[in-house]
């Protein structure tokens, strides 16, 4: 089992790196996120690296994927579901746009947590609306 803030921060790694590609937007945003956010209180900002390089090493493995969604899983009480899910999606949009890869490591990670539709396609939108850009159109808001 990881420490939850770990948990946490594993699910922003796997998020980043669904699409092979961790852009320097998702890598800001991670940063950010642990340095502001009040769910990451007492958590030392050193050590993300260290999370990040642990993650990377349980992702290379065979069953990695699935590995680390259940660590996750196993390391956070329900109350922080959400939150979990809320932080991948944040990730997600951080960079402007969603790969089919990222919107299925999402779905994985509602089933995984057990957030039901209504709560995610919620949290999606408010990821959707904090992360548009000015000049964004409709269709690619």
């Amino acid at each position: 089992m990881l420490p939850p803030q770990s948990a946490l921060i594993f699910t922003m790694v796997m998020m980043s790196a669904a699409d092979q590609e961790m852009t320097d937007e998702e890598l800001q945003a991670i940063g950010d996120m642990v340095a502001h956010l009040p769910i990451f209180d007492g958590f030392d900002p050193e050590h993300i690296t260290q999370v990040s390089e642990t993650c990377a090493q349980i992702l290379e493995t065979e069953d990695g994927l699935e590995t680390g969604l259940g660590m996750i899983r196993q390391s956070l009480p329900d109350y922080l579901h959400e939150t979990c899910y809320a932080l991948a999606c944040d990730i997600t949009a951080a960079d402007g746009s969603a790969t089919q890869e990222e919107l299925r490591f999402l779905e994985m990670l509602r089933h995984e947590l057990d957030v039901d539709r209504l709560t995610a396609a919620a949290i999606e939108r408010g990821a959707r609306a904090r992360y548009t850009r000015m000049g964004a159109t409709e269709k690619n808001a």
